[in-house]
Order: structure tokens, then C-alpha cells, then sequence
């Protein structure tokens, strides 16, 4: 069992917490009993190296069995080890270290896609996982995240993605004018959430959400620049009917995304 908080195995795991150790290792953060499962379930090759505490094991002995299968090995370690490891304050008994995987703008295109989410700018960690998580939960084929957003792998965008990232394909990077180019050659139209578009039911009573589009999300504070709406097809507001000052960007990034993903299907059906 790997007991000592201070030894250089433990600080290199915690140093994935910062953008620069992740930036120079290629490696990232996973926390949780929930993520690790859907690592170990889904892509097993990424996870370089796994620990758990011993009462964490007892409660979920699915991941020891899960690990063996799958040839991880896992490490047990001290609840303190596991605290200086972890991004969070109070730890759920697992953190695992695992390789970044993005995938190429080009490879989302090549695969034909007919719902995409493109996040520019979006810069809360808590926000973009949980549009990735949104975006899987859709059906989604892809998200984007231009090079002005938040990086995937910090911790909080991974643990608010509730292990989506290992379901849905994200890349990471692109420009926002690359991304419209390829997306756009590909015959998916884009679609701007901005406060200043058309009302979103009547946009898809019109049937403007039946064919492959590719959603625009923007900072949560400003929204989405001049030039970064007039790359965008058309643009549609989520409506408020309560008394509600305005949305979290997610909430409406999630209606958005479902939207579609019912209009969709209803022509397909």
C-alpha cells in the first residue's frame, strides 16, 4: 500500500491538476468510483495508473473486478495519499491517471455527423462538462471546444462530464473559423444560441432543426462576439416564460441539444 503523501509518485499524480503538468505529460486527472467506471467500461487502454483506498473497494468491488479484466492494475493507497492526490476536497476513494485522447476536427467530420456542439469561448469547467455530458445524453456525434475555452482534461470539466468524455468524441483546439469551414463543407448548418435569435420552438415548429446541425455555445458572461455570430447560419434563443433574469449556459446548451435531437428523430421516424 502507498502510504506516504510526500513521495514524488503521489505529488507527480497531484501535479495533473494544473494545466502546465498536464500540457507536459500528455496525462490527466480522473476522480470518482462513477469515472473510473466508465474508463475501465469504455477505454480501458487510456488509464496508465489506478489507486483506490481500501474502504472505497469494499463499497464498489465491481472496479477491482473491472480492472482485472480489463489487465489495469490497481494500487491500493492511504485515505491521506488519496486526498493529496485528488483535485477535490472530499474525495470518493478512487483517482486514476489517464492518457489524453482528442480526436481531429477532420475525424468528427469524416464520420458523417448530424448534431455537433461547438463550444467558443466557454471558459467554466463545471459548464463544458456538463454540455459534453448534455451532448451524450442527446446522442450527440461530437463536441468541439475552439481554443479560447476551458482545457478538457481540467479536472472539473472531466468530473462534470460524469464520464462522458470516454463516450462521446471531443476535439480540442481548432479555431472557430477552421471549425465553421469543415463543418459547413460537411452540410451541417450552424446554429448560434445567442439572446438575439429567432424563438427556439418557433425555429423548430418551422423545421429548422430537422436536418444535421452543428450547435454554437459562447462565454457564459458575454455570449457570443459579432464575428463569432455572423459565422453562424442563423441564430435561436432558448425562450424564458418564468420570471427568470436569464439561463445557465449549460441548461440552455442541454434544451438546445435535446431540441434537436427530438426534431431529428421525428423525421426520421
Amino acid at each position: 500500500m502507498l502510504e506516504n503523501p510526500r513521495s514524488p509518485r503521489v505529488r507527480a499524480v497531484a501535479k495533473l491538476a494544473r494545466k502546465a503538468a498536464r500540457a507536459d505529460s500528455g496525462m490527466f486527472l480522473l476522480e470518482g468510483p462513477q469515472a473510473v467506471s466508465e474508463a475501465l467500461t469504455f477505454r480501458p487502454e487510456l488509464l496508465s495508473e489506478l489507486y483506490g483506498t481500501p474502504t472505497a473497494l469494499e463499497r464498489h468491488p465491481e472496479i477491482a473486478e473491472a480492472a482485472s479484466a480489463a489487465g489495469v492494475d490497481l494500487e491500493f493507497v492511504s485515505e491521506e495519499v488519496l486526498e493529496t492526490m485528488a483535485d477535490t476536497v472530499t474525495p470518493q476513494g478512487f483517482v486514476a491517471v489517464c492518457k489524453q485522447f482528442p480526436t481531429a476536427v477532420k475525424d468528427i467530420i469524416a464520420a458523417e455527423p448530424k448534431l455537433i456542439a461547438i463550444l467558443e469561448e466557454v471558459r467554466d469547467p463545471g459548464n463544458a462538462g456538463t454540455i459534453i455530458r448534455a451532448a451524450d445524453a442527446a446522442g450527440a456525434d461530437a463536441v468541439i471546444l475552439t481554443g479560447r475555452s476551458v482545457d478538457l482534461y481540467n479536472p472539473k470539466v472531466v468530473r462534470a462530464s460524469t464520464g462522458s468524455i470516454f463516450h462521446v468524441p471531443v476535439a480540442v483546439g481548432a479555431s472557430l473559423d477552421d471549425v465553421r469551414d469543415r463543418v459547413r463543407a460537411a452540410g451541417l448548418t450552424i446554429i448560434a444560441a445567442d439572446i438575439k435569435g429567432d424563438d427556439l420552438l418557433d425555429a423548430r415548429n418551422a423545421g429548422a432543426l430537422d436536418g444535421p446541425t452543428a450547435w454554437l455555445f459562447g462565454n457564459e458572461a458575454r455570449g457570443l462576439p459579432d464575428d463569432a455570430l455572423g459565422l453562424a447560419d442563423r441564430a435561436i434563443t432558448v425562450p424564458i416564460y418564468g420570471h427568470a433574469e436569464s439561463m445557465n449556459l449549460a441548461t440552455a446548451a442541454s434544451v438546445c441539444l435535446y431540441e434537436s435531437a427530438f426534431a431529428q428523430r421525428s423525421v426520421d421516424h
